[in-house]
């Protein structure tokens, strides 16, 4: 005998009650077509993952009630059909404006219009991008039900990276464990996801499926990749990361065992970071109603990987690309850029920005008099630019993705109101030798039928410049990107010390520099578009460093 358990790894919305009800209601009449008597939800379904302070408002605790009430009325229907679906509850608990502080980050259990059972989310994460413990109370006490003989234990998300929850579970009688999930991606956390989960099993011998899932939120991205262990510790199903899938999955009751089934493969570092911006794109433009992106295309790698990203996620028809020439642009430069545009079959335009800046100079020269030039003007080409794409946004509706990488966010290498001025960051959050690696592997794949090899070589191997002066080199001012990028993950990413870099083997100099940098450029993050966030530490929720400050290690 067995049960048929389906992992409903689905993508919704923040807020949309509505929508991510009728989401469950639709997943769950397909699973149960297929055999399914089990479906699991991932962490908080109805209201979409991460609510942040709307979880302060009674009216929306209210309306993920009514959407949790519409659940169970639908299906009441589907004899035998247990769906156990992630909500906030607010415990029953209201003063006259606002909700008392005993919210629970709740699963329930659903079956025939009725709530079975019901669990509360115990160990709740407050750090990196989670702050759980601002919007509710821990919960102490086992959930395990029953479906066609076997006995199923519930835990959410960090539960499961503690013992003591699998253990009260085991100890209630579980005989799997159940984990509905909602953790952020960044690079590697699949693997290491699955190798905690590994420990759990062989720490209370019971098997264990992981539902997660799947989607762009803001800043974070949710990869799916939702996966069941047997008891020995083996991985026996994984279902595809970053799309939504109904994984349908057997239980073999004597002994209660997953078989085997659908084990879709692990992805490279460069294709999970290029599906993770795809989706991130995608998702932050369609729940925002986005129906189009323009940029500045420069003819520069970082503006030729955002746009290569941008028709993956939304198509060619939807994005346009605008190359903005000013005195100081190489022919190659504007050769490459129309190469790219033209290959990837995006609308492109030039609006050279020479007689602006010319004009921009004569209003001040009065005010300059006397003064050498220096970044000022170099500043001012790029903020011509940022006007320009600002304008056509407004004018257009379409958003402005940004194209600073974030070895440029780190130390500043960027300009305020000028190729930072947009509606989204991009690559935020991959640091510049990453940003070849990934325009190398798009080269290399095409992943989504948008075209092959879309980057003309000259972008990838030519030394990369902002070409706001004459000459110009990123490395005139910074340390080569090899270097600096290991800094920056070292200092910022891990929390390593100087001194500790310097021992091994970093140039005191370079060091010194580039973490100056990063304390002195805390005022322009703070100023910068929302981006895509890949790294267990970003430049967003993960950072929360001071702008007037004095310490200096």
């Amino acid at each position: 005998m067995t049960l048929k358990l389906c992992v409903a790894q689905l993508n919704f919305v923040v807020g949309d009650m509505t929508g991510n009800a009728r989401k469950i209601i639709d997943a769950s009449k397909t699973a149960y077509s297929q055999g399914a008597r089990l479906v699991l939800t991932p962490e908080l379904a109805i209201c979409g993952y991460a609510a942040e302070d709307l979880l302060l408002r009674p009216a929306f605790i209210d309306a993920c009630d009514d959407a949790l009430k519409t659940v169970a009325r639908e299906l009441a229907g589907l004899k035998d059909l247990h769906v156990v679906v992630g909500h906030p509850d607010g415990g029953g608990v209201r003063s006259k404006s606002v909700a008392i502080n005993r919210r629970f980050n709740r699963a329930s259990v659903i079956c025939e219009g009725q709530v079975l059972a019901s669990y509360a989310k115990q160990e709740l994460p407050n750090y990196q991008v989670f702050d759980e413990r601002r919007y509710f109370t821990s919960g102490h006490e086992p959930c395990v039900f029953e479906v066609q003989g076997v006995r199923i234990g519930l835990l959410i998300c960090e539960d499961a990276w503690f013992e003591g929850p699998a253990l009260q579970a085991q100890q209630a009688g579980a005989q799997v464990l159940a984990v509905l999930n909602a953790s952020p991606f960044h690079v590697g956390k699949g693997l290491e996801r699955e190798d905690q989960m590994r420990k759990r099993v062989q720490a209370c011998g019971l098997p264990l499926v992981y539902a997660h899932l799947v989607g762009g939120q803001d800043e974070v991205v949710f990869e799916g990749r939702s996966f069941a262990i047997n008891a020995q510790g083996q991985v026996v199903a994984r279902a595809p990361a970053f799309v939504e899938d109904l994984q349908v999955l057997e239980i073999s009751t004597n002994p209660v065992q997953f078989e085997p089934s659908c084990l879709a493969p692990s992805g490279s570092v460069e294709a999970d970071l290029w599906h993770a911006l795809v989706l991130g794109v995608r998702d932050y433009l369609g729940k925002n109603g986005f129906k189009a992106a323009l940029l500045g295309l420069s003819g520069g790698i970082d503006s030729a990987l955002v746009l290569a990203i941008a028709v993956d996620a939304i198509g060619a028809r939807n994005v346009h690309a605008i190359m903005m020439p000013s005195p100081y642009t190489a022919d190659i430069s504007w050769i490459d850029a129309k190469d790219m545009a033209a290959r990837m079959a995006v609308r492109y335009d030039e609006i050279s920005i020479a007689p602006l800046f010319e004009g921009f100079e004569n209003a001040l020269s009065e005010q300059f008099k006397g003064l050498a030039q220096d970044t000022t003007e170099e500043n001012l080409q790029a903020r011509i630019r940022g006007t320009l794409l600002m304008a056509m946004s407004n004018k257009t509706g379409a958003i402005v993705l940004t194209t600073g990488n974030k070895s440029e966010m780190a130390t500043g290498y960027c300009t305020l109101y000028g190729d930072m001025a947009g509606g989204f960051a991009v690559i935020k959050d991959v640091v510049k030798t990453q940003v070849f690696k990934l325009a190398q592997w798009r080269n290399a794949h095409d992943p989504y039928g948008t075209g092959a090899n879309p980057i003309p070589r000259r972008i990838i191997t030519r030394a990369p410049s902002a070409e706001l002066r004459a000459d110009q080199k990123d490395q005139d001012s910074l340390p080569a990107y090899e270097v600096l990028d290991l800094i920056v993950q070292r200092y910022m990413e891990n929390d390593e010390g100087i001194e500790a870099l310097v021992a091994d083997g970093f140039e005191r100099a370079d060091v010194e520099k580039v973490t100056r940098l990063i304390k002195l450029n805390e005022y322009k993050r703070r100023q910068s578009p929302v981006g895509i966030r890949v790294t267990h530490r970003s430049f967003g929720k993960d950072w929360r460093y001071p702008m007037t400050n004095k310490f200096r290690a």
